[in-house]
């Protein structure tokens, strides 16, 4: 049975560039630090059809299989309520914690307009978006099992205090 850690924030809070800092420095060796961008699902194909709400189950069930025999720490926008309320846990999966991120405003900001243009994320409406779902992350903090604000964290500090609580569980 696998432990599940869901890493979860709004984009441009740096979800991934700690799922790579984890990987590459091997903090976690039982465990497969997994992106939801990684698992090849592309959610424009579910988008506006019946199978909308199947992107996420698809998801998870893809990022179980692609960890193997190791524990996952997966990488997401989803927040803890919308996976338990609507996400089949895979059978796999004996426990499941959540890890909610955020940062400042003006950082998420700075790094959606850093962004190519080709991820669409540089608009001042979807980065309002993603600020008013940062604030839901902050508002909740008490209903993570772990809560981080990376704002004035290096990625390394960040990173070692993920691992710190993914070593503890």
């Amino acid at each position: 049975m696998k432990k599940l850690i869901v890493l979860s924030s709004a984009c441009g809070v740096g979800k991934s560039t700690i799922k790579e800092e984890l990987n590459k420095k091997k903090l976690l060796e039982n465990y497969a630090c997994i992106d939801t961008d990684e698992v090849g699902i592309n959610w424009w194909d579910y988008a506006g059809t019946e199978n909308e709400a199947k992107f996420s189950d698809d998801c998870i069930a893809e990022a179980v299989r692609m960890s193997g025999e190791k524990n996952l720490l997966f990488v997401t926008c989803m927040n803890p309520y919308d996976f338990y309320g609507k996400v089949h846990i895979p059978s796999e999966i004996a426990s499941t914690f959540f890890i909610g991120m955020t940062c400042s405003d003006d950082e998420i900001t700075r790094r959606l307009k850093a962004r190519p243009a080709e991820r669409m994320c540089g608009s001042d409406e979807f980065i309002t978006g993603q600020i008013q779902y940062n604030n839901w992350f902050k508002e909740n903090a008490g209903k993570f099992q772990f809560y981080i604000d990376n704002t004035d964290l290096t990625i390394d500090e960040t990173v070692e205090e993920i691992a710190r609580f993914a070593r503890r569980i």
